[in-house]
This record gives C-alpha cells, structure tokens and sequence, in this order.
C-alpha cells in the first residue's frame, strides 16, 4: 500500500468514527515520520518505527525520475537531451541522434522532444 493509500484509509476511519482526531493526527504523523526516514531527509524521524519497508518496488522506481531535469549548461533548444545525458550517463549528441532518428523515421521525436520540454522542469 502507497502513502496514498494509507492516507486515504486513514481518512476514512477518521470519517467512520473508528479514529479519533487526536489518534488520526497521531497515525498521519507518524507516516510521515516513516516517509522521512525513508527518504533520509530528516534522521531523527522514524525513531522506533521502521520505515524501511515503506516505499514498494513501484515508488522506488519513481524517484529518481523525479530527478530528471533539462540542462541549462548542455542545450541546444530546450536542453532535454543534455538532460538526459545526464540523467542516464550517455553523451547528450546521442540522444540527439536518438530523437532525429525517431523525428525522420517515425515521426514520435519531435513530438515527444516537445512534450518533454513542456513538462520536464528546468534544474535549478
């Protein structure tokens, strides 16, 4: 079960009548005490819980996408590829080449290379 999901279950005994505020406030907190310590973003949290089962392969899987960024220093339009050079360790002329490639053959490059550069942040 997802931080999502806990919540909302959370929620819904709190509605039921099955939590009291004080006990719902309590159970919210400490999964977010667990989601700290998961992360390792706050080290005193997660004292006597364990918080490391909390994510599933599936949320691991997300966050080091959430890490991707288009470059500021390696662009040539919006800095995707150079983004992607350095998200997953190629040279950024080959990503390039990648979305040529897909914009001649197949036509999904540049439509993918301007949806990514709508909806991928810039880093800071």
């Amino acid at each position: 079960m997802n931080l999502a999901d806990e919540i909302k279950r959370l929620h819904e005994l709190h509605q039921s009548g099955a939590l009291t505020d004080a006990e719902f406030s309590q159970a919210k907190a400490k999964l977010l005490e667990n989601l700290n310590a998961a992360n390792g973003t706050n080290a005193s949290a997660g004292a006597g819980s364990s918080g490391n089962n909390f994510f599933t392969d599936t949320d691991k899987a997300y966050i080091p996408l959430n890490q991707f960024r288009r470059s500021k220093s390696d662009q040539w339009l919006g800095g995707i590829c150079g983004g992607l050079g350095k998200f997953t360790g190629l040279e950024s002329w080959i990503w390039r080449l990648v979305f040529v490639l897909f914009s001649f053959y197949f036509g999904s490059g540049l439509v993918a290379y301007l949806l990514a550069w709508i909806f991928v942040p810039e880093e800071e």
